[in-house]
């Protein structure tokens, strides 16, 4: 058995990946981390675990977590990397849902997130888990970060296009998102309350998003190609719903692109991928599709000859945070990918 450990079991994605932990076949949670509720048994605070764990909160002891195979952190930026040093000494494998091992460009570390990195040389052998992308990697990583719920649906959304050259202009991608509001996060604010976002629809982060440079960063790496991607436009926007995630990306085709069957190009692309669903012609996804699995799913379009419309749909408390996380620690642990994850979408 994979003993376990999450820091952080408060918020959304720390009980999302509990819920998904607990039902996995190969792993035992050990301990459970919380700043203000340890002492309290997990199925006080969150009823739907009753009869599913006797789990209590704890406090932060980092020997009980070297003594984990695996630690997940699903807390605030700046954590996972003061304490991912230690863990790695002691053989523990670490996953952190926060932006920590995300950007490799300290520069743009420290201006979007306001810290310097703890462990510069650490995040240099660390892999971005994005798993159908990086999956070789990620089997022989010891630290992974989990990518963001927005990167996500844009790299998988244009990875097809990017992987094969002169398909598309680059500088012409504009991205479109929009998110469900526990996207940002279970603390306490006036902008996430019930009376601000019901019945109302809203951009943010318009003037600049931390998402951003980590999009242009994968983008990069996907392509091959440097410098291409600063113009492209990314619009966040909330949504009064409680999970899912759609990105729409409109980008301009070139000469090749215009005369590719793009659909074969991505049904090939995912062919063999569990959890990216290529849909048919004239399909359009929808977030209760995806609510509560690890789906991914992508639709295409050519409204004219030149002009590509890619939606893509995810819960982004799954396979945007807590599945992609159990999936990265499947492939770490040497387990079958889908281990845990093969749960169906609630609808309606």
């Amino acid at each position: 058995m994979i003993s376990v450990g999450i820091v952080g079991g408060t918020g959304y994605t720390g009980v999302e990946l509990l819920r998904l932990l607990l039902r996995h076949p190969q792993v035992t949670v050990r301990t459970l981390t919380s700043r203000t509720e340890a002492g309290k048994r997990v199925d006080e605070m969150f009823p739907s675990l009753r009869g599913q764990t006797s789990l209590e909160f704890s406090d932060f002891n980092i020997d009980t977590l070297k003594a984990c195979d695996v630690v997940f952190f699903a807390t605030p930026h700046g954590v996972a990397m003061k304490h991912a040093e230690e863990l790695v000494s002691s053989n523990t494998k670490v996953i952190d849902l926060a932006a920590d091992f995300r950007l490799q460009n300290l520069d743009n570390f420290e201006k979007w997130y306001g810290m310097p990195h703890a462990c510069p040389e650490l995040l240099k052998s660390s892999v971005y888990g994005l798993s159908e992308l990086n999956r070789e990697q990620i089997k022989q990583a010891q630290v992974v970060g989990n990518p963001g719920c927005y990167p996500t649906t844009v790299q998988l959304g244009l990875a097809p296009l990017l992987k094969q050259q002169n398909l598309i202009q680059e500088e012409s991608i504009i991205i479109d998102a929009k998110s469900g509001v526990s996207g940002a996060g279970r603390k306490a604010s006036l902008g996430m309350i019930y009376t601000e976002n019901a019945d109302n629809f809203k951009a943010y982060a318009v003037a600049g998003h931390r998402h951003q440079p980590e999009i242009i960063e994968a983008l990069e790496g996907i392509s091959g190609k440097k410098d291409v991607f600063n113009h492209l436009v990314f619009v966040p926007h909330l949504v009064p719903m409680i999970r899912g995630m759609l990105s729409t990306i409109y980008v301009d085709l070139t000469a090749e692109g215009e005369v590719t069957d793009i659909q074969k190009l991505y049904e090939l692309f995912y062919e063999n991928e569990k959890f990216v669903d290529v849909m048919p012609v004239g399909a359009l996804p929808e977030t209760r599709s995806v609510r509560g699995a690890n789906d991914l799913r992508i639709a295409l379009y050519k409204p004219q000859p030149k002009k590509l419309v890619i939606v893509v749909v995810q819960d982004n408390l799954v396979k945007g945070a807590a599945g992609q996380a159990v999936q990265n620690m499947n492939l770490m642990c040497g387990l079958a990918e889908d281990t845990s994850l093969t749960g169906i979408a609630l609808s309606p």
